[in-house]
């Protein structure tokens, strides 16, 4: 089966990586890809917003099925347009996807449906916004309703840090993403990352994660798209597993079929994990970045299978198997991320690194220029380690970023300390 993966990230590079080994894939294209997806895929020239190209390449090619990586042109309709040229797409439909597409619409439906949350409001007058704040306890989360690339959301701890907040989303300061936000209360616990694959009517859990989303050491820093990841989440054991699926997962996938967008692909549930247990603080319609790179190596399944078993609706009541071994991945950002990050600055050493022990290197914003590997993007590399616990693997992870040559980066040296505080 001829297979075209979208997307340019490192959770990208990690899918095609994972696809790569499935007997029943014939040739993997990626679009728009990157120069570590070039390594094991087929690049081609496609704009992942123009639909009807895409359609036109995957009825020429003889394309089996279509996989995307981010959550923009789900958000967008492209499994829709797609499936009324009759080609093949994992991923949910633009009705489903609004359950990352709105924060608004997923609390609302939260609400209608008994998932546990944070208590919210939404609100599009910079006036009525700060009202509502004012009368809540701080600290106070504000967040852009639509998408913002991880970066909309602004944990406030005082009145003025909302307000300020409230004033910036509502006046544009996040594009069309801000147009609405919604504001909720600050919810007490560890974070979580949760996913299930989910074939319409049934999900099944796809392991757990646990990302770190500040830029800097110390849980310092504006928000990020992730500066590290590892998993499984030894927080998440298996009575708590029931607990989330019972509780959060088999109500969203009920009451988005009975509201007529029955849910098919990756739902990743972020979650905090509270005295009283879990809460979804908001949920993912794919793979999370960076969680795909820790998730899939430790995979001991046909990822390709099973994202077919989810379009063809036939899961089936199982417990896929995973590798009881940790992985973690370290995220390498340009200088100046998330603000303002620097481009164009050269790196070496990638060899060395991904030529360790149980490392794996994928790209997250790379280019070639004259035969130079530089950087193009906020979040640039991943170093991923296996090892047999969050030590080792963290130990592993950190001697390959040592090995890489680049000045124009940086990275968090804490990735893992939740974990090793629990040892």
């Amino acid at each position: 089966m001829n297979v075209l993966l979208l997307g340019s990230g490192g959770r990208e590079h990690a899918i095609a990586l994972a696809l790569r080994k499935s007997p029943f894939l014939a040739t993997l294209f990626a679009a728009p890809g990157n120069p570590g997806i070039a390594s094991v895929a087929e690049i081609v020239a496609l704009d992942l917003a123009d639909h009807a190209a895409i359609a036109a390449f995957c009825k020429l090619i003889g394309i089996g099925l279509v996989v995307v990586g981010p959550e923009v042109p789900l958000v967008a309709g492209l499994v829709d347009d797609l499936a009324a040229e009759g080609v093949s797409c994992f991923g949910p439909s633009r009705a489903a996807a609004r359950l990352e597409g709105s924060k608004a619409f997923t609390k609302d439906f939260c609400a209608r449906h008994g998932v546990p949350t944070a208590r919210h409001a939404a609100f599009s007058d910079i006036a009525a916004a700060k009202a509502y704040a004012r009368a809540r306890p701080v600290p106070i989360v504000i967040k852009a309703d639509g998408l913002a690339a991880g970066k909309g959301v602004v944990i406030a701890s005082t009145r003025d840090e909302a307000e300020a907040a409230i004033a910036k989303m509502l006046s544009g300061g996040f594009g069309v993403a801000g147009e609405r936000i919604v504001i909720e209360d600050f919810l007490d616990g560890e974070e979580a990352s949760f996913f299930a694959l989910c074939d319409g009517t049934r999900g099944v859990p796809f392991s757990t994660a646990q990302d770190h989303k500040r830029a800097f050491d110390g849980e310092r820093g504006p928000n990020t798209g992730g500066m590290g990841a590892y998993s499984p989440a030894g927080l998440v054991d298996a009575a708590l597993e029931a607990r989330i699926m019972h509780e959060i997962i088999e109500p969203t996938l009920a009451g988005m079929a009975a509201e007529g967008a029955p849910f098919k692909g990756v739902l990743f549930a972020g979650l905090m994990i509270a005295a009283d247990g879990p809460k979804l603080v908001e949920y993912n319609v794919r793979l999370g970045d960076p969680e795909a790179q820790v998730i899939l190596p430790r995979l001991e399944e046909d990822l390709l299978a099973l994202m077919l078993a989810c379009i063809e609706e036939d899961l089936g009541p199982r417990r896929l198997r995973f590798s009881d071994r940790t992985a973690l991945t370290v995220v390498l950002a340009a200088q100046g991320y998330p603000d303002a990050p620097v481009a164009g600055t050269e790196i070496g050493g990638l060899e060395r690194a991904a030529a360790m022990p149980d490392v794996t290197v994928t790209h997250a914003g790379t280019k070639l220029i004259g035969g130079k590997l530089v950087a193009s993007g906020g979040r640039v590399l991943n170093i991923t380690a296996l090892g047999r616990d969050v030590a080792e693997a963290r130990a592993r992870a950190y001697a390959a970023v040592d090995a890489i040559d680049w000045d124009g980066g940086f990275c968090r040296r804490d990735i893992g300390w939740r974990a090793l505080g629990r040892t």
